[in-house]
């Protein structure tokens, strides 16, 4: 398939190559953002062949060497390198590490601020005064029903501006487009880039768990034969558990984020699993103001 680009009804640009797929927001200038916007493009019908060509590396799990050359596989790796006494692979950080590259175009004189969303995974640029506000949809089902037919209603919202230390958002949960091994509904991860929020996010969502004969695990390699996770079980289901479980999984997620907080790795997370949430970094002195609101009671707001 070959690299796709496209302008969307509100101005935005549509960037897809494979499975890369990403929405581009900048703000300034026209001829500043039309420049941008050619290098991003040009940078981004060589970023997946190159990708692919160290492909089985990028599947192979972190080790202290870093064998990568190209600057995306770098990146990823690492990410992913702070977590590599467990399993990991560069994957992991796949979606935020290629959101950088493109990103890294838009830095140029006159962009106001800017955006590269890779399948909810972003990385942002601002410049002074500029700033983002970022929904956070803590169940990635009704979220992608509801904006299938246009009406996504987020339930809270991240702001960020010049002040704060995260240029990066990713989110991951055992309904995404990658496997997990825990039970999260999603965990939204602020970091300082995009790549390490992708890495914090997975790591996160994996420790949201807890052992119930009533989850459904199977091999990774049994749902898809090129999966970098091999037969580590992944979360195929999840019934309802009760608020119990549900808080128990989220607590053990929760003291994760924290230990990933205290190492300077993210700087805010918000954990929802099954109608509840937790939430790290969110306080009278946050380091990321992070707003939220109930989604019809469903999703309650809980001190830890």
């Amino acid at each position: 398939m070959a690299p796709h680009c496209a302008s969307l009804p509100d101005g935005r640009l549509h960037f897809s190559h494979g499975p890369i797929d990403l929405v581009i927001q900048a703000d300034g200038p026209l001829d500043a953002v039309n420049r941008a916007h050619a290098d991003a493009w040009r940078r981004f019908v060589s970023v997946l062949p190159e990708l692919v060509a160290e492909l089985p590396l990028l599947r192979a799990p972190v080790t202290e060497a870093c064998p990568p050359r190209g600057t995306v596989a770098r990146r990823m790796w690492e990410a992913c390198f702070p977590y590599r006494a467990g399993f990991i692979t560069p994957m992991a950080a796949v979606a935020g590490a290629v959101a950088e590259e493109i990103l890294a175009c838009y830095r140029g004189p006159g962009i106001a601020r800017a955006s590269v969303n890779n399948g909810g995974d972003i990385a942002f640029h601002l410049s002074a005064d500029a700033s983002y506000r970022v929904g956070i949809c803590t169940d990635i089902d009704a979220g992608t029903a509801e904006a299938a037919h246009g009406a996504l209603e987020t339930d809270g919202w991240i702001d960020i501006d010049t002040a704060s230390p995260a240029r990066g958002v990713a989110t991951s949960g055992w309904k995404g487009r990658s496997f997990s091994l825990g039970i999260a509904d999603s965990v939204t991860v602020l970091a300082t880039t995009a790549a390490q929020a992708d890495a914090a996010a997975t790591v996160i969502a994996n420790a949201v768990n807890v052992d119930d004969p009533r989850i459904l695990r199977r091999p990774a390699n049994e749902l898809k034969d090129d999966t970098d996770l091999g037969a580590l079980p992944v979360t195929v289901n999840v019934p309802p558990l009760g608020p119990a479980l549900a808080l128990r999984a989220l607590i053990a997620g929760h003291a994760r984020a924290r230990e990933l907080q205290e190492e300077g790795l993210i700087h805010a997370a918000v954990l929802a699993c099954q109608g509840h949430m937790l939430q790290l970094g969110v306080g009278p002195a946050p380091a990321v103001p992070v707003s939220l609101r109930q989604r019809t009671n469903a999703v309650r707001a809980l001190s830890y």
